[in-house]
């Protein structure tokens, strides 16, 4: 198997320990299981959203505010969908 980050092996290692099946089993679903439970929290805590323009926001003063608060949000979206990613590219 393949070597993981931290995070992604702590998500695996979760799902397995309520898992009926050994992490080697042919019958083991757990990391596809947990790829789409953290996707669906991603959609849920952090939904894709539109990047903010200044005409979007309507002031300049909003805008950096507005602009950091998005640039957060979409950091948080992008590195659940990575471990995501990551659990869903595992070998066999």
């Amino acid at each position: 198997m393949a070597d993981l980050s931290p995070a992604a092996q702590a998500v695996l290692d979760a799902a397995n320990n309520v898992n009926s099946y050994g992490p080697d089993d042919c019958l083991n679903e757990s990391r596809w299981i947990a790829a789409a439970a953290l996707r669906a929290a991603a959609d849920q805590v952090v939904p894709w959203k539109p990047e903010p323009t200044e005409e979007s926001v309507g002031s300049t003063i909003d805008f950096g505010y507005t602009w950091a608060l998005f640039s957060k949000a979409n950091d948080v979206r992008q590195e659940l969908l990575a471990i995501a990613d990551e659990l869903e590219g595992l070998d066999d």
